[in-house]
């Protein structure tokens, strides 16, 4: 079983390194200073008190890999639409493309059923470049949980976290998902296969959507907007008005929105990943994560009065500081 992992940053770098320590048939395509130090000196993961490192097959670019069985993306993402055709090409006839990016994925009403059977999503696949590109039926879902942190070139610190949920989009217990789990299994990874993947998506997502943007506003820690009562307030509009829009389309949630709300405080001091990248000048991860949000608020005729002000405010701030 070949398996790349395209986009090798930190949660990529970490599943790389688990993979390839496990020894799996296992590349990574990545660039920049990063790349060049896993080409020279293979890749270091620090977990807890123990640092290895391992060699592992890197390259810019995916042409000199090969065809593969899998290729987990693990990008942002708004980068995705630009290497389809790289991502297609190293997918062969019949390789499986694993989605582990956040946010509403582009494939989500693919083997959904009801009335929005193969429904595209505009902000988070402009113009149908994946959903043509890859075909939907090429597509294993996936949660990402763990985190981790790119802490040099060719370093990656793990800070949390194990499991890749998977899941096919029609819920059943296919054999590539099996194969896949065992090998993340093997790695000493958890790797379940669920029946409705689609519930923890929205779950991850209920964060996301709102502890994200809001601290790109405010510059605040995960404890801070959490627990002050004006931006909690805000995060539960948010998380409320995207909860009816995913109870109308039969998602389940396991908790209700204080519990999920006071799981983010608990995470402390923490800076989310869209303050992360303003604060680096890097793209903020809007589109998919409040976006997608608004786009089937509107599809379903649900308004979505909060996360449409927050989405406005995200967006200007991502055109002022220049990042759009």
């Amino acid at each position: 079983m070949r398996i790349c992992i395209f986009g090798a940053g930190a949660i990529g770098g970490y599943l790389g390194a688990r993979l390839a320590a496990a020894g799996a048939d296992v590349s990574l395509v990545a660039r920049g200073p990063h790349l060049q130090a896993m080409q020279a000196r293979g890749l270091t993961l620090i977990e807890g008190d123990e640092t290895r490192t391992l060699p592992v097959r890197a390259a810019a670019d995916p042409a000199e890999l090969g065809p593969q069985d899998y290729v987990i993306l693990t990008l942002k993402a708004h980068s995705v639409p630009a290497v389809v055709p790289q991502v297609a090409a190293l997918l062969g006839a019949s390789g499986t493309l694993v989605s582990g990016v956040n946010g509403l994925p582009w494939w989500y009403f693919h083997r959904h059923g009801g009335a929005f059977e193969g429904q595209r999503l505009e902000s988070v696949d402009p113009g149908g470049v994946q959903w043509q590109g890859f075909g939907p039926d090429r597509v294993l879902g996936c949660v990402v949980y763990p985190a981790a942190e790119v802490v040099e070139p060719g370093v990656v610190r793990h800070l949390e976290g194990n499991r890749f949920s998977l899941g096919e989009p029609s819920g059943e217990r296919s054999e590539r998902a099996l194969r896949l789990a065992e090998a993340l299994t093997a790695s000493g990874l958890k790797a379940p296969v669920r029946p409705r993947l689609r519930d923890e998506i929205w779950v991850k997502l209920w964060g996301n959507l709102s502890f994200n943007p809001i601290s790109a506003l405010t510059g605040a820690t995960l404890d801070r907007l959490c627990t002050d009562p004006g931006t909690r307030s805000v995060a539960r509009n948010m998380m409320l008005e995207a909860q009816e829009i995913a109870e109308r389309l039969g998602v389940r949630f396991p908790i209700d929105v204080e519990r999920r709300i006071d799981g983010g405080a608990a995470v402390g001091a923490h800076r989310t990943s869209m303050l992360q990248d303003l604060e680096a000048g890097r793209p903020m991860e809007i589109e998919a994560l409040v976006g997608s949000v608004a786009e089937l608020g509107r599809i379903l005729g649900l308004p979505t009065p909060t996360v449409d002000t927050v989405l406005a405010l995200v967006r200007l701030r991502a055109r002022v500081a220049g990042l759009n």
